[in-house]
């Protein structure tokens, strides 16, 4: 039956499960790596079998071998597999694909942070189908991408390896990656389950901080959106420890959450060593036979990485009756169900004598330089000093570390220039100009070092141009490879602090005290800590890793043959102290007295600074102009099954084409937790001609307005909510109040549901129509009892005004009934009314709370 395709995916699983020993079931829970079979770089069936011992196992990596022996391993391993084990199950062979095919050949897309930044989720799915067609050529079967976990702790080293900060972008981003995968009925593995983007310190192993509510909340959104709609069919989970938890030994997270939460039906691919890492790292179990069963009866059904035995253990904890055989058949039947509904059973096995025709085609090649194209951020452009005009130059200095570097960051084949095909920003410029513009190139200093040696060139190299563009950033390090430089971004290459590496401030500071006009391109796989660049330089571009066709691409965007359309998807910090520094924050992240301090002036809060990004989320400039109008909200009261629709016109104003990405977020006004000061909830990228207008309708389904509420219970609560539509999460061009109402109870939230209104009585007001003229007496303080002076104190409609004094305090005379109103500049004005109370004391309240 189990071999049958016709029959149900369920029921196959069951008849095989009930035909196999336990050795086969254990065999399906483990990995075969290229350490069990290679022999002097090819397969060796002998020493495969030798480890296999006869059984099919549950999956297999070739990821030393090129593309060619990739296939002609996975085709002989597949038909010993089929022939020559008691049950001919197949095992999955998996590669690594976050932002390309991670093989000799294969196109390097921008990296996936880059992709983020396109806000182009159709242009990921192209993308992704293309990665499907190479990984299948190939004999592939399972991605380990995309890559869910956000962008919130700016130190750590993977923040390239996600699609942002935003639960809602990286949902969105998600599942176009993993639709585009899943049309050639590829297994996609979304990583790493769950809350892997925010370690302490930015360190990459470390654990994260955080409580249960930010865990359903905000890290589960783009797994449930992902497995909802997407069905992966696997998902690896993460090595580090939520809320003291270490992940892989959670049954909380790794079955309630994953499974009985979210529906999760296929199979948990454990993150390579996070197995042993509950015994060596973690030490909640005394040795590996304890970490298996931890991970076994969490949830994790196979065990990956290179030297990983622990699942060896299994038949053992099983025959001493110390682990129930159930959570071996649960595993496996994962396992099974996988293989069986991505159609493994009956693939055929690939042709190895085609495999380049379908790799790296000129339709990917293209894709590639789109991808750049669209994901490139222009920070700053004063004067509209770009894009630059190769007609009015005579010269033009080309200076940096990344001047002359294909950075594609982490999870690619090859690196720099070392074969990978990948254009240079220097090669890029040179195509473009050709001979009509005398090029200046100097290396000026590296990545990572304190040498100084090569700014004397870099300088002159400016002095003898029109204008310079100096390429600075950060290098990645690569899968299982070495780079010939020091890795400053990547898997475990965390930092510390978010200045620029290195000597490159220094160097961009040298160049642009030659007086030449500066360009700043900053090729990189994570913000920086820039604010005497935002200050100083004229323009500056973000230039996210940007694959192969990077070179190409920055040379259109300087000189204007591509017009930029990248928003940012993860906001950039004043400095490493101001981090965590994402849009999202609650209404209590920013400080309480909003005095915003400067070493010239401080404040307080922050003394010497204020909490305010360098540069927000999603914002992005452009060579042409986009102006807003016409806002439409369809209703002002929506039931909870509704749907928010809104209009508007977007005309593009300027003198070049364009694309702008329109943005909505919403703002829960009163909830019975703390919600965030607004959340990105829809976005369209849309191009337009220059002059051209047009409608753009965006939808917001009331159910997306979720919380997790006191009790942990997904609800939303009826109320008002604001809608901002923008350009950026700080460039909101139109807000909206509109409200939910819940009909079963018959009215809208209105504030604290615990408050009720007062008589006169109750109020403490005076039962008579007498006016008396009272004196008050008083001190006003802010909510943390600082005693406030120069606080105008007023009757309302009256011109009696007085001042309190250096101890806050003041004195008044008044009536009966008045208003009093307290002013004091960076405060909101409070009223208060004259009861039968003589002494009034204020506490005020800072703006912006």
């Amino acid at each position: 039956m189990y071999k049958d395709p016709l029959v149900p995916v369920n029921q196959r699983v069951g008849d095989l499960l009930k035909r196999m020993t336990l050795d086969e079931k254990i065999a399906q829970l483990r990995h075969i790596h290229s350490s069990n079979y290679n022999v002097d770089g090819h397969l060796d069936l002998n020493k495969l079998g030798s480890f296999t011992e006869g059984k099919s196992f549950g999956c297999i990596e070739a990821f030393p071998y090129s593309a060619e022996e990739y296939s002609k391993t996975i085709w002989k391993v597949q038909q010993y597999m089929k022939k020559h084990t008691r049950l001919g199950i197949p095992v999955i062979p998996v590669m690594e694909a976050l932002h390309g095919t991670v093989q000799d050949g294969c196109t390097i897309y921008p990296q996936a942070i880059a992709l983020g930044s396109s806000f182009n989720p159709l242009l990921i799915t192209e993308m992704a189908d293309n990665i499907a067609r190479e990984v299948q050529t190939i004999g592939a079967k399972q991605v380990l991408a995309p890559d869910l976990d956000l962008a919130r702790e700016l130190r750590w080293g993977r923040v390239e390896e996600t699609y942002g900060e935003d639960p809602y972008l990286v949902s969105q981003m998600g599942v176009a990656y993993v639709k585009g995968i899943r049309k050639y009925g590829i297994i996609c593995t979304p990583k790493h389950f769950i809350g892997h983007g925010s370690p302490i310190g930015g360190l990459n192993l470390a654990p994260v901080e955080g409580g249960k509510r930010q865990l359903l909340s905000l890290y589960l959104q783009p797994f449930e959106k992902v497995i909802k709609e997407g069905d992966p069919l696997s998902v690896m989970n993460c090595y580090s420890s939520y809320d003291c938890e270490p992940v892989t030994g959670s049954p909380y997270m790794m079955t309630e959450l994953l499974r009985n939460k979210l529906g999760f039906k296929g199979y948990v691919y454990s993150d390579w060593g996070s197995i042993s890492m509950l015994d060596y790292f973690h030490h909640t179990a005394a040795d590996g036979t304890g970490a298996a069963r931890q991970a076994i009866e969490a949830g994790i059904d196979l065990e990956a990485g290179n030297g990983s035995l622990n699942y060896k253990n299994l038949k053992r904890l099983v025959e001493e009756k110390t682990l129930d055989i159930k959570y071996i058949d649960r595993a496996v039947s994962h396992v099974l169900y996988a293989k069986f509904a991505s159609g493994l059973f009956e693939d055929s096995f690939p042709d190895t004598t085609i495999i380049r025709q379908n790799m790296h085609t000129s339709q990917s090649i293209k894709l590639a330089k789109v991808l750049a194209d669209e994901s490139a951020v222009l920070l700053k452009n004063d004067h509209s000093i770009l894009p630059l005009n190769s007609e009015q130059l005579k010269s033009i200095a080309i200076i940096g570390p990344n001047a002359n570097l294909a950075q594609f960051g982490d999870y690619t084949w090859g690196y720099e220039n070392a074969g990978a095909g990948g254009v240079t920003p220097l090669e890029g410029i040179k195509k473009l100009l050709g001979n009509k513009v005398n090029i200046h190139y100097a290396l000026g200093c590296d990545l990572a070092s304190q040498n100084k040696n090569g700014f004397s060139e870099a300088e002159e190299a400016a002095k003898n141009s029109d204008v310079a563009v100096v390429f600075v950033g950060s290098q990645s390090c690569l899968l299982s490879r070495a780079t010939n430089s020091v890795p400053t971004s990547g898997e475990s290459f965390d930092l510390s602090d978010l200045s620029l590496t290195g000597v490159q401030e220094d160097l961009i500071k040298a160049v642009y005290n030659t007086g030449t006009p500066v360009i700043v391109v900053l090729v990189t796989g994570r913000p920086f800590a820039i604010p005497w660049e935002k200050e100083h330089v004229p323009a500056i571009i973000v230039q996210w890793y940007p694959g192969e066709e990077g070179g190409n691409s920055i040379a259109d965007i300087l000189f204007g043959r591509v017009n930029p359309s990248g928003k940012l998807a993860v906001s950039f910090p004043q400095s490493t102290g101001q981090t965590p520094v994402y849009y999202n924050y609650l209404p209590s992240d920013k400080g309480y007295y909003n005095q915003k301090g400067s070493p010239e002036h401080p404040g307080r809060d922050y003394v010497f600074s204020n909490p305010d990004p360098l540069y927000p989320f999603g914002f992005g400039l452009s060579y042409t102009r986009f102006e807003y109008s016409d806002f439409k909200l369809t209703k002002q009261i929506f039931q909870l099954n509704d749907t928010v629709s809104v209009q508007l016109e977007v005309q593009n104003t300027g003198d070049r084409d364009g694309k702008e990405v329109v943005q909505l977020y919403v703002r829960d006004l009163v909830s019975s937790v703390e919600t965030p000061v607004k959340q990105l909830k829809a976005f369209e990228k849309i191009s337009l001609a220059k002059n051209e207008k047009r409608t753009v309708s965006l939808r917001v389904p009331i159910s997306e307005l979720y919380l997790y509420n006191r009790d942990y219970q997904r609800v939303v609560e009826p109320g008002d909510f604001e809608l901002q539509i923008g350009s950026s999460s700080t460039d909101i061009k139109f807000k909206k109040v509109f409200a939910v109402e819940d009909r079963s109870l018959g009215a809208k939230k209105q504030g604290n549901p615990n408050v009720k209104s007062m008589t006169s009585s109750e109020s403490g007001m005076p039962q008579t129509d007498k006016i008396v003229p009272v004196t008050i007496k008083g001190v006003v303080t802010d909510v943390q009892a600082n005693l406030l002076r120069n606080v105008t104190v007023s009757v309302k409609g009256k011109e009696t005004i007085v001042r309190t004094d250096y101890k806050g305090e003041y004195t008044i005379k008044v009536h009966s009934g008045d208003w009093l109103q307290y002013r004091l500049e960076g405060y909101k004005m409070k009223e208060e009314q004259v009861r039968r109370d003589k002494y009034i004391s204020i506490s005020l309240i800072p703006e912006g709370k």
